[in-house]
């Protein structure tokens, strides 16, 4: 007969204070003691207690003792038992009651900027306050930004990545200081050649940083371009949050500028503004594509100033139905021109992998940077994404995932005008993975897209995108994660939500 497989033993190592020998009170101690560790994190959710019978040797009381305590702290909703493995910590449990405290030393103790809220908003844009979906409904997700990594060559990735592990432990990296390293080089030579096709960005490997997603590359520029109290930075009103966040936090004095069907409003740029952030390609949230005619006056306007421009082009490579268009770095603006890209959009958010080209002599202060950071991204991830590159498996992904990508724009561009036309507008857009629209009359959208959240849909309104106080009302639909049929229920659920008045 097998033998019955038993469960391996709690790793349990918290150290305790016994009660006097003889003492009545030993219950008790364990219990506060344990329910102490439990509130402040010392037992983690999920952690396993030891059997009642081990009581001795790890708490030095009885086994009957230890199973009291058990019992008052399952009571608690502290503890959960689960029959034939033991007992774990509860995922999901009481509030600590020293939570209040730990607000009032934070407020204490930690930099102000980081305990505002409409800052702790801004980086956590991603996280959503809307009502639920009902149990078991499926939830549509037609927020902006997301990939569908479902449609990844997960397969073709894991045989590059084996072979990148293999070769490396044929020959491993030599073991050199990562001062001065800028990224694994042979990532960033396939990246020259990635945007060269795509986005007809001119530039060296010596010429590029590897960072740690787009948001890392923004963190660095706001680090070397800013002086605290007095750089005073441009952004596009309606933004990107989070990018917002990084310059704020390095002591820049921020000025929003407004967007309209030409992309960023030059003439609203203020004289002394030394750096100017923005998404010319596919402006982020509204989707508009800078023009010609703002291109040059933008550039004209950092050459006469001694400003320089951060080019954000997070989703460039997905374009549709318009004429390729050269990024903002150029030879001619290399000198002025910071270019941020990303292969969370491209390839998958979770690489965390991203890159700066930037003028060569900001290059030296941006290494020095990042080296203060985390030193270097991995290595190993590094080079498995320079093979995935280099092999045209990147090339290929991308011109797949167009088709996809049109095919959905197209659909939900029909939609919105066919059955929305007199409550929303569509803004015309030529890349990207998601469409804005922006609200007719008096629709509601904040309450729009809080009963889209009942119904399982989740959709942003353009409002948590706005800098400053004057926001156009309106909705932005992603289509990146979402497949036809969801997106023509989206488009159902948002007919119910719209009440009557709004029709």
């Amino acid at each position: 007969m097998p033998s019955r497989r038993r469960a391996p033993k709690a790793l349990f190592e918290i150290e305790l204070i016994p009660a006097a020998k003889g003492s009545r009170a030993a219950a008790q101690n364990l219990y506060r003691q344990l329910r102490d560790a439990i509130h402040d994190g010392r037992l983690p959710a999920g952690a396993r207690l030891p059997a009642t019978r081990a009581a001795q040797t790890h708490f030095g009381v009885s086994r009957n003792t230890a199973a009291e305590v058990y019992e008052r702290l399952l009571n608690d909703g502290l503890l959960l038992a689960r029959g034939g493995s033991g007992t774990f910590v509860a995922e999901a449990r009481p509030a600590s009651p020293r939570k209040t405290a730990r607000r009032k030393v934070a407020a204490a103790r930690v930099n102000p900027f980081w305990l505002r809220d409409d800052v702790r908003a801004a980086i956590g844009f991603w996280r959503d306050d809307a009502a639920p979906a009902a149990v078991g409904e499926r939830v549509i997700d037609l927020r902006p930004a997301l990939v569908d990594s479902r449609l990844f060559p997960h397969d073709v990735f894991r045989r590059v990545a084996t072979q990148q592990l293999r070769a490396q432990e044929r020959k491993p990296a030599a073991l050199k200081s990562p001062q001065g390293n800028q990224g694994n080089y042979h990532l960033r030579a396939a990246i020259v050649k990635q945007i060269a096709l795509t986005r007809a960005v001119a530039c060296a490997p010596d010429d590029v940083l590897v960072t740690a997603g787009a948001q890392q590359a923004f963190d660095l520029l706001a680090r070397v371009l800013v002086i605290p109290g007095e750089t005073i930075v441009a952004v596009e009103d309606p933004g990107y949050p989070p990018m917002r966040v990084a310059f704020a936090a390095a002591g820049a004095k921020l000025v929003p500028v407004g967007v309209d069907a030409e992309g960023l409003r030059v003439d609203a740029i203020p004289s002394g503004a030394r750096v100017i952030c923005l998404c010319p390609s596919h402006q982020f949230p509204l989707g508009v594509t800078m023009s010609a005619r703002r291109r040059r006056a933008l550039l004209e306007f950092a050459r006469d100033t001694g400003a320089v421009v951060v080019e954000d082009d997070y989703d460039g490579e997905f374009r549709y139905d318009a004429s390729p268009l050269a990024a903002l770095r150029t030879p001619a603006a290399a000198d002025r021109v910071f270019y941020v890209g990303t292969f969370s959009k491209c390839m998958l958010p979770s690489l965390r992998l991203g890159f700066v080209v930037a003028p060569e002599w900001a290059l030296p202060s941006l290494i020095a940077a990042k080296n203060c950071l985390d030193w270097h991204c991995p290595t190993p991830l590094q080079t498995m994404v320079a093979a995935f590159i280099a092999e045209g498996r990147l090339a290929r992904h991308v011109r797949r995932m167009r088709q996809v990508y049109q095919q959905r724009r197209d659909l939900l561009l029909a939609q919105l005008r066919a059955r929305f036309a007199r409550q929303l507008e569509p803004i015309a857009s030529a890349y990207g993975m998601h469409i804005s629209a922006f609200a007719r009359g008096d629709v509601d959208v904040e309450r729009v897209a809080q009963r889209l959240a009942q119904r399982g849909v989740k959709v942003h309104s353009l409002g948590r995108y706005y800098l400053g106080g004057d926001a156009r009302p309106g909705l932005v639909f992603g289509y990146g994660a979402v497949d036809l049929g969801d997106i023509r229920r989206g488009m159902d659920a948002l007919a119910e939500a719209l009440t009557p008045a709004d029709r």
